[in-house]
């Protein structure tokens, strides 16, 4: 048969790649402790001896990648600070896709608030909004599930999905003695970066939605040279329910605001 190969057989080969690759990780392990010290080997020990009571003990067979996630996850976790967050493969082609301001979902921007999440504002003609979503909400079940403590991350997997497919919302409201339901149609969600318009017929108007998109500060350069055209004296910048973004994004802005100094520092620990 000319289409065959000589050499192990598939399976054979993915076993001893399997092989490689941890040997590899223990050798690249060994090198790291070297480096810090015999503390750090210590340190690990803990670590160790779970994944290896899991892997021995557990009723059922555990990928090694699941226990390495949720190792991460954990210390990730421990840190106890709201903007720091582990990101696995496919949330991150998630935020990529929000980056690019478009995706499948409500139309809602979403914050923590005492363990709670909390609408920060709904997008404009989005479905969010066409049923009735308010600011200060708090969604207290998605799809009948309990949203508390459930991270950013979680949330927005649970929100987000096929246009046309429907996700149910409990929401908590603040003048309101029972909770809301509601049953949203999920829809291609265009996310702006800027919204303009014009008061009075000499006061310009610009407000930033987010600074999760590249093009932001560039999108503002625009609007800025639309209403200096039209000779407006005056001009309102609305930053009410900016969720915040990219660093870069901002500096940018503020950049067209300002003439000198520094506009902002990073200083490491």
């Amino acid at each position: 048969d000319e289409h065959k190969k000589e050499g192990f057989p598939l399976k054979r080969n993915k076993r001893f790649l399997v092989i490689i690759i941890i040997l590899s990780s223990i050798i690249g392990l060994f090198l790291f402790a070297r480096v810090q010290g015999d503390d750090f080997l210590s340190e690990l020990g803990p670590l160790i001896a779970a994944y290896r009571a899991i892997q021995n003990e557990y009723i059922e067979e555990v990928e090694p990648s699941q226990l390495m996630e949720g190792a991460i996850k954990g210390m990730i976790e421990s840190l106890e600070d709201p903007y720091s967050h582990w990101m696995n493969a496919e949330v991150y082609q998630e935020m990529k896709q929000e980056k690019e301001g478009e995706f499948g979902g409500v139309g809602i921007q979403i914050t923590i608030e005492d363990d709670f999440l909390t609408i920060i504002s709904p997008l404009e003609g989005t479905p969010a909004s066409k049923v009735g979503l308010e600011p200060k909400d708090r969604i207290i079940k998605i799809n009948e599930e309990s949203a508390e403590k459930i991270t950013l991350t979680e949330a927005m997997r649970k929100l987000r999905g096929e246009p046309g497919t429907e996700v149910k919302m409990t929401i908590q409201r603040r003048e309101e003695e029972n909770p809301l339901e509601f049953t949203i149609t999920r829809a291609i969600i265009k996310f702006p970066n800027i919204k303009e318009k014009t008061f009075k017929e000499n006061i310009g108007y610009i407000k930033i939605v987010g600074f999760t998109n590249e093009n932001t500060a560039e999108d503002l350069r625009k609007a800025l040279i639309k209403l200096k055209a039209m000779q407006r004296e005056a001009l309102i910048l609305d930053l009410r329910y900016n969720p915040g973004g990219l660093l870069t994004q901002a500096v940018e802005v503020a950049d067209e605001f300002l003439s000198s100094g520094v506009i902002v520092s990073i200083k490491g620990r």
